[in-house]
């Protein structure tokens, strides 16, 4: 079962979930460094890490995909609405469509994994990168059902390359984030910075969470599953639910909202 958007959203909104955010968006814009004028689509509740990426990396177009099991909150606050509320297993887009696909709080709840990952597959442009973070098995933050990331399944980073590689993914390179305890207390929020220094040299398997930035595959077979006819994106404005036929991705607002955290 899905953590719901409402628990996520007000995690993020913690001073915990901020930490949690700055702490991997750090290590996620160090994979990462350039989006300039590339398509980037976030699936799960990747807004926290998303947003200040893609602004930062001066992605084109941004969209947040977040599965209906979960729910969605509309995102950006002060701008046209980025966000879609979408089935796993069919994503409201074309055929080699997006450059780039971020995962976060998606794979470790999926309900429908393996399609999920053969959708991601298919929208990806031939020179594609998919960036799946998920909770660490080895960390501390997998211990506690405190944080969303005591929930559903965490994977050692060996786990992770499998399952991408199953998927056609070929991974490239890797990162880990969240050394420091998942404590809301002030000395540990304050000591975050010190803590990811000392775990990345000393402790570097006993990250919180695992990353892998991984290129689509060529070699080889399609995924198996065929062609699908969509039903349409769900898009998630100030208004209501409105259904559209997946019209093309909007562009990147010139200012990026401020906060990590989506907003109602």
């Amino acid at each position: 079962m899905r953590t719901e958007v409402d628990a996520l959203k007000a995690f993020y909104a913690s001073p915990l979930g901020d930490v949690a955010a700055r702490q991997i968006s750090r290590r996620a814009a160090e994979l990462w460094p350039n989006l300039t004028g590339q398509t980037v689509i976030g699936i799960g509740y990747p807004t926290p890490v998303l947003e200040p990426i893609a602004a930062a990396a001066g992605a084109e177009r941004v969209a947040a995909l977040m599965p209906g099991p979960q729910g969605a909150w509309r995102w950006p606050k002060d701008a046209q609405s980025l966000t879609a509320l979408i089935a796993e297993d069919e994503l409201p887009l074309a055929d080699r469509s997006v450059d780039r696909v971020l995962l976060l709080h998606a794979l470790e709840d999926a309900e429908a994994l393996r399609p999920l990952l053969r959708e991601i597959w298919r929208v990806l442009t031939d020179s594609g990168r998919v960036l799946a973070i998920t909770t660490s098995r080895r960390g501390l933050w997998c211990r506690t059902d405190a944080t969303p990331f005591g929930h559903g399944r965490p994977y050692t980073m060996r786990q992770l390359r499998r399952v991408l590689q199953q998927a056609m993914f070929a991974p490239e390179a890797e990162a880990r984030a969240l050394y420091a305890p998942p404590s809301a207390k002030a000395l540990s929020l304050w000591s975050s910075d010190a803590a990811e220094r000392f775990g990345q040299r000393w402790a570097p398997r006993f990250g919180g969470v695992v990353m892998i930035d991984a290129a689509k595959s060529l070699y080889g077979a399609a995924p198996a599953g065929g062609a699908k006819v969509r039903s349409g994106a769900v898009v998630v404005e100030s208004g209501g639910l409105n259904r559209s036929d997946a019209p093309p991705l909007p562009r990147t607002p010139a200012r990026a909202p401020k906060g990590c955290e989506a907003k109602d």
